[in-house]
């Protein structure tokens, strides 16, 4: 279906990821052996996607177990809550590396001994990966039936196999169309500043035999407006139970152009990015280094003294969404209802 290793894995010394760094010129990988390097490796996007974080971050903890060098269970379980703040501390937004974490605590609930609690730690770190693999093939199967022959697609940054384990969100069900046999092309947004969608994306479709269409950010009124699109699919990083989605920054931007040209525009996400206890004023949009914008290959495009917004998520309002595909179903309006109802099904 497609030609991609696993983005994170852990072969029970080292956590091993794909560097996305150094996309699209070399696929190499990135290893880490201590806590501290997978916390670098999340912070500075060597690893980055949501699921991809959650699982990184669960096998980070399940790395940090096999270090730990004392022998009483309160000991230990103090030192792996330092590890998860650790790990919590490098991006704030994304919800599912939170999910991930306060799974990964409560594995060792009750054990009666460190070796047991190493035990649950790997079990569980392994099985939020394999729920990862698992979820976006049904959410593959869910939203393939929105593409069709001739189908002109838009998406923004990466929500693809290497934003998560393997196979991705938003492109799950692309890749599963296409394994059937169905035509269509993908305008891509080039994702400004760090480009994960020309980087990224526009390498993940091409290796999958995809046609793809690269495009500016500013473009995409334009490719609307006139040469048409009849779907657009993007990722989420956050949703919260209203439906309200945080997502890269350009993604409520491309959500208002949808609205407005009558274009189908879906979100898709596994159940574990869906955060149903925080309110929109509860979550912190992540503000990233102003030299990723002043600073392109290595040459400054701005002049000296030139102040820099960068948030990496924007907000996009649930009356702007068409549907929101999981592993559980595609959720519609009114959003809080489906989303109740989905999250009430046992996994």
């Amino acid at each position: 279906m497609i030609d991609l290793p696993r983005t994170v894995e852990f072969d029970g010394r080292k956590v091993i990821m794909v560097d996305q760094r150094r996309l699209p010129e070399e696929l190499t990988f990135f290893e880490c052996e201590s806590i501290e390097c997978v916390s670098f490796a999340i912070r500075n996007m060597v690893v980055r996607g949501a699921p991809a974080i959650a699982a990184a971050a669960a096998f980070g903890l399940a790395l940090h177990s096999t270090r730990i060098g004392v022998s009483d269970p309160e000991g230990f379980a103090r030192e792996m809550r330092r590890a998860a703040e650790l790990l919590g501390s490098t991006r704030p937004t994304a919800y599912n590396m939170f999910w991930a974490l306060e799974r990964m605590m409560r594995a060792i609930e009750g054990a009666g001994s460190v070796e047991e609690m190493r035990e649950r730690i790997l079990r569980e770190a392994r099985e939020i990966a394999e729920e990862d693999v698992r979820a976006n093939m049904a959410i593959g199967e869910h939203g393939r039936g929105l593409i069709r022959d001739g189908c002109r697609i838009m998406t923004i940054c990466n929500a693809g196999s290497l934003a998560t384990v393997w196979l991705g969100t938003a492109t799950a069900p692309l890749y599963l169309a296409r394994s059937e046999g169905v035509r269509f092309e993908v305008y891509v947004l080039e994702t400004r500043p760090l480009l994960q969608g020309a980087r990224i994306t526009a390498f993940e479709l091409r290796r999958a035999g995809i046609p793809v269409k690269l495009i500016v950010d500013g473009a995409a009124g334009y490719v609307i407006s006139e040469l048409g699109v009849d779907l657009i699919i993007t990722g989420a990083d956050r949703v919260l139970s209203d439906g309200t989605v945080f997502n890269k920054i350009g993604t409520y931007t491309l959500s208002v152009l949808a609205k407005e040209h009558g274009v189908p525009f879906y979100v898709a996400a596994p159940t574990s990015t869906i955060d149903a206890r925080s309110s929109r004023e509860d979550v912190r949009i992540e503000m990233r280094d102003p030299e990723e914008v002043l600073v392109v290959n290595g040459r400054r495009i701005a002049p000296e003294g030139v102040e820099v917004l960068n948030p990496a998520f924007d907000v996009t309002p649930p009356g702007n969404l068409t549907g929101i595909i999981t592993e559980r179903g595609i959720v519609r309006r009114p959003f809080d209802e489906g989303i109740r109802r989905i999250l009430s099904v046992p996994r």
